[in-house]
């Protein structure tokens, strides 16, 4: 058996060599020339695949930017982006664009999955009317089926093998063949009854999460105007045993999902005349987090009787999550436009991101941008930092992650 795979990103990559290491020769399509020709000669462009790994399963993994390719696979796994318009609306653009030349290289037995995040009825409404353009016919002669991502980049406890995995068929028929393929890779495959199930699925674990760090971030607005530690009271609410999940506030939201797969269901409910006021109302707040930030960043430096105009404010961490150096959504962006139109002196420290070029920064030394400083804010707290360190050697900092709960100096400020 060997496996395609449109879209070579953080999703495509590390199941092709998923399959790889599993047994199953793996055919990787992407329409970037320049990754592909990096793949090809065993670079990763994945922090969590070194290129050893990559290299060592060269044999069976094989790369290229023509959908001709794809011909020699049984199954074809989809894992293009499915990003939003300016509007908030969802941009079918490039999944669409890949299902048609799919369509055109679509043979009979073959096993066609989507992978990427979008609203309830894609699989069936929109993939299913442009794969049959080819010809073919479902479960006569290829089958179709729904498996969303879970990928979790830079955590080391949850991988594509020991994290269950969701399957939808169109027909029960297709629900069996993505099962076998799946349980080829997975330790467990959860079945459910259409694709429609599953892509709902998704979007549910995403909202869930959305909305709860919505609601803390607000918290977080409230118990600073009342003068409350808000992380004393989380870290006190999550002593109880159950009926409480820990969420933390922060900056605001980022990378592939979070950010932006609520709103492919909002947009989906105005279809069926209803308004998800959720949803909508944690994006709301979400996306206006970096905005107080910002006001907390004027704050600080007033407080300290130092203006925003020319200080020489650090940016500690980049990326939208620790570990990584995705900047995918990342709201530390947002939080350095906003600060530059204040005329701040800007710059930043990542070791996982070396350079900002939207911006035009580079990642700096970061103890002579301490020592150089005005004012550090703490916006992603990478592992690799010891923060409380960094604090005492600040002449101010302000922590939007809490990861100076345990300090207790004048110098230092949290969100």
């Amino acid at each position: 058996m060997t496996v395609g795979i449109v879209g070579l990103g953080y999703v495509g990559l590390p199941l092709a060599l998923a399959f790889a290491e599993a047994g199953t020769p793996a055919i990787g399509v992407d329409v970037d020339f320049e990754r592909v020709k990096s793949l090809r000669a065993g670079r990763s462009h994945i922090e969590d695949i070194p290129d050893e790994q990559l290299q060592a399963q060269s044999e069976r993994l094989s790369f290229d930017t023509n959908y001709g390719a794809l011909r020699d696979a049984d199954a074809v796994l989809i894992c293009v982006p499915t990003p939003l318009t300016a509007q908030r609306e969802p941009d079918l653009g490039p999944l669409m664009s890949a299902t048609h030349d799919l369509a055109k290289v679509l043979r009979e037995g073959q096993l066609v999955v989507l992978e990427s995040t979008t609203y309830p009825g894609t699989t069936r409404e929109r993939l299913l009317p442009a794969l049959e353009a080819s010809g073919l016919k479902l479960t006569e002669d290829f089958n179709l089926a729904f498996s969303p991502e879970r990928v979790d980049p830079g955590s080391e406890s949850y991988t594509i093998q020991n994290t269950p995995k969701l399957v939808g068929g169109v027909t029960a028929e297709c629900g069996d063949r993505a099962e076998a393929l799946y349980g080829r890779i997975c330790e467990s495959v959860v079945r459910v009854s259409s694709p429609e199930t599953a892509e709902m699925a998704k979007l549910l674990e995403n909202i869930f999460r959305s909305v709860n760090i919505a609601l803390v971030n607000e918290l977080s607005i409230l118990a600073h105007r009342m003068d409350i530690d808000v992380w004393e009271v989380i870290g006190a609410a999550a002593t109880k045993p159950f009926g409480f999940m820990r969420f933390e506030p922060g900056p605001g939201m980022g990378g592939h999902c979070l950010p932006v797969d609520p709103f492919y269901l909002s947009w989906r409910a105005r279809e069926f005349d209803m308004t998800a006021e959720f949803i909508e109302l944690a994006g709301k707040v979400n996306q206006a987090q970096p905005y107080f930030c910002e006001q907390r960043v004027v704050e600080t430096l007033n407080d300290a009787g130092k203006a925003v105009k020319g200080a020489k404010i650090v940016i500690l961490g980049v990326a939208y999550k620790p570990g990584v150096g995705d900047m995918r959504e990342s709201p530390a962006l947002k939080l350095i436009e906003l600060l530059h139109r204040h005329g701040a002196d800007i710059s930043y420290h990542d070791s996982f991101v070396p350079e900002l070029p939207s911006v035009g920064l580079s990642s700096g030394n970061l103890n002579r941008a301490v020592k150089e400083s005005d004012l550090v804010v703490i916006v992603t707290a990478h592992p690799d930092v010891d923060h409380e360190a960094v604090a005492r050697k600040a002449a101010l900092t302000l922590d939007l992650r809490g990861v100076t709960r345990g300090l207790d100096a004048p110098n230092v400020q949290r969100l």
